[in-house]
């Protein structure tokens, strides 16, 4: 039998991290597109709305079922606007093991939003899913996301070399790949200890209540 993760929705004070519905296609189909998503994802360019539908209706909801992982849109409780994604993926049911990724809409960001929704799903695997191991990869030209990593409270574990094919716009304005180094980062269950409150001092975290 597979393992799966439960069909639920994560709540912070600000967010509100559920699975992806129909009416998020026309959003998140927008966010995709944005350069520095291209830049670091390996998302189709351009990216259409039928990507978008294809991804909502039917891969999101492949990796839960399948076991792989586990999939959040991420809005934000007040107005409801798509914040983002975090992707729970490669999934070790018997190691207790799964990697973290994120998107966040450039509207979205310098507002710690996927800081506060990477630790809510943290701690929702942890102490909610007994998991033992959150592993996050980063291209190395990344820092945005890497300052994400160290925020959470992650520890850099080391240096794939020539792991990823990144894309930058050339001269004529089209994408090309380059191969890029990946750091590995890794977060335990100890590791969260005082994260939130740390966060939370200097403004780039709100404090949240129940995940569930």
């Amino acid at each position: 039998m597979t393992s799966t993760f439960p069909n639920i929705s994560i709540s912070t004070e600000r967010l509100v991290l559920r699975p992806f519905e129909e009416p998020d296609i026309e959003a998140f189909a927008e966010m995709m597109n944005d350069e520095l998503v291209t830049a670091w994802t390996s998302a189709p360019q351009p990216y259409t709305e039928a990507d978008a539908r294809k991804w909502i209706t039917e891969l999101a909801q492949a990796e839960r079922a399948e076991g792989r992982g586990i999939v959040f849109a991420v809005t934000e409780f007040l107005t409801q606007r798509l914040v983002g994604i975090v992707h729970l993926q490669h999934t070790n049911w018997r190691v207790r093991s799964s990697e973290i990724a994120y998107v966040v809409a450039p509207w979205a960001r310098g507002e710690g939003y996927a800081s506060e929704a990477a630790l809510a799903t943290a701690q929702w695997l942890f102490h909610d899913q007994k998991f033992e191991r959150l592993e996050l990869r980063t291209a190395a030209d990344n820092t945005a996301s890497q300052q994400v990593a160290q925020k959470i409270g992650c520890i850099s574990e080391g240096v794939l070399r020539n792991a990823w094919i990144a894309r930058t716009r050339t001269e004529d304005g089209t994408w090309t790949e380059v191969r890029t180094d990946v750091i590995v980062w890794s977060l335990l269950p100890e590791d969260l200890a005082g994260v939130a409150e740390q966060l939370a001092d200097t403004g780039g975290f709100t404090s949240y209540g129940d995940w569930n």
